[in-house]
């Protein structure tokens, strides 16, 4: 791998850890107020607070948090999400093994089981948009098409924040 190729793999590897890192205490208060305030309900699924992180450039990769409540009686399942804003939308996770920061794609979707809430948040489950056509500039939206097994289609709209001190 030529020294050029291996700086911008090395770059675009950093720039993923510090979008999914979890964020300090005080940026939570920079998630703008829409986004606090948006839900979207889907059958026995309510999805509220969606929302993600400026980016400095397009091409890259941006993150989506949110949660999803089931209110329901059957689990569901988030099975894909796609967006024009990005090339592909995937289910991420990351967690800890031997001291190390591991970041995973989840291929079989994403559980939410009957009356519980699944947090998509830093630091754990969240959604990598990759590829994206232009940067996330922070007061924007973002639209996304979510697909559950069973409740169906979801439009849900990402608040776009200021990244934090």
């Amino acid at each position: 791998m030529n020294f050029r190729l291996s700086c911008i793999v090395t770059l675009s590897a950093f720039a993923l850890l510090v979008a999914c890192k979890p964020a300090p205490p005080q940026a939570a208060a920079a998630v703008p107020e829409a986004a606090a305030a948006s839900e979207t309900k889907i059958g026995d699924l309510l999805i509220r607070s969606a929302r993600s992180r400026e980016t400095p450039t397009a091409g890259g990769t941006g993150v989506g948090f949110m949660s999803i409540v089931n209110s329901g009686s059957q689990d569901d399942r988030l099975i894909a999400i796609s967006s024009e804003a990005a090339t592909s939308v995937e289910i991420h996770q990351m967690s800890m093994a031997d001291g190390q920061m591991q970041m995973r794609a989840v291929s079989d979707g994403l559980a939410i089981p009957a009356g519980q809430t699944v947090e998509l948040a830093p630091g754990g489950y969240h959604l990598m948009l990759i590829g994206l056509s232009q940067a996330l500039v922070a007061g924007q939206t973002v639209k996304l098409e979510l697909q559950f097994e069973k409740a169906g289609k979801a439009s849900v709209e990402l608040a776009i924040a200021a990244l934090g001190p």
